[in-house]
Order: structure tokens, then C-alpha cells, then sequence
């Protein structure tokens, strides 16, 4: 797209490529919430994938391939292993998983508890997003589709041109 190209598109006077791109958000949570609404509205399929039949989910992840990026939204909970070694049989573009990144990632345990081969745990992020202080629910779900958007593009994000 030129730049001319892109103005237009930006200015509402041009319709802008569709997105062939697919956003699954795990276990349902107020950032998976915000992470779907907002993913939607940038030209995102939409997913939800929850083990727990109590929750709105999909119980399983669908084919995953290249344009599919994967977000782990609590890494709480007690299927997180399970769910990111699925998603790593999977041929998702990104896999990553919300948590401080002051403290240790649980997934990096869990995953060598069920023999996750070192080089696919590395192919987990975390932490997500661009560094941008966020804090609430849609703060992060912001952070980490402005993130997702500037690695697909090759960018660094941030202020950075």
C-alpha cells in the first residue's frame, strides 16, 4: 500500500484490506473481553478458547496456522500447561502469555512438567504488549494488540519510525 493508499484508507475514503488473520484469546477473563471486542474491530476472526465447560468458550483450539496469533489471558489457572502445549502443537504465528514480567512465567514450569521440548517453550512471549504502563482490562488488551500489530508488521513499536 502507498502511502497516498494508506491516507485514504485512514481518512475513511478508501476500504482497507481484509485482514485474513485470526485472534484466539485463552480462558475468559475482563482482558479477553476487551482483546475480542477490540481484535473484531481491527479486522481479527475472534476466538475464545476455555477448558471450563462453566465458561462461554470453545473447550478446543480450531486448526491453527500462520495467521493465527494466540494470547493467554490468566496464567493462574491451573490448565495453563495444557493448553499452551495444544497451542504449540499448533502452527500458530504468535503464542504469548499476560503476566509481570518482574516475576518468573509459571507457563515455563508447566510446560517442562509435561515434557514441552525447551525450544517450543521458548516460542512463548511473554511478557506481551508494548510497554505502555497499562493496567486495566482494556489498558492491556490495547498494549498487547498494538504489540501483536507492530511485530506483524516489523516494527518496534512505541515511538520508534
Amino acid at each position: 500500500m502507498t502511502p497516498s493508499e494508506a491516507c485514504a484508507v485512514a481518512h475513511g475514503d478508501a476500504p482497507a484490506e481484509p485482514a485474513d488473520r485470526t485472534l484466539v484469546a485463552v480462558f475468559a477473563s475482563p482482558v479477553a473481553r476487551y482483546l475480542l471486542a477490540y481484535g473484531a474491530d481491527l479486522g481479527y476472526r475472534t476466538l475464545l478458547v476455555d477448558p471450563d465447560p462453566a465458561r462461554d468458550g470453545a473447550d478446543a483450539f480450531p486448526d491453527l496456522d500462520d495467521r493465527t496469533d494466540v494470547v493467554v489471558t490468566d496464567h493462574h489457572r491451573p490448565e495453563l500447561g495444557e493448553v499452551l502445549r495444544d497451542a504449540l502443537a499448533g502452527e500458530s504465528r504468535w503464542i504469548g502469555v499476560l503476566g509481570n514480567p518482574r516475576h518468573p512465567g509459571p507457563h515455563v514450569e508447566a510446560l517442562a512438567a509435561l515434557g514441552v521440548a525447551e525450544a517450543d517453550v521458548a516460542r512463548v512471549h511473554r511478557p506481551v504488549g508494548l510497554n505502555i504502563g497499562s493496567r486495566t482490562p482494556p489498558e492491556i488488551a490495547i498494549a498487547t494488540l498494538a504489540g501483536l500489530i507492530a511485530e506483524r508488521a516489523g516494527r518496534p513499536g512505541g515511538f520508534e519510525f
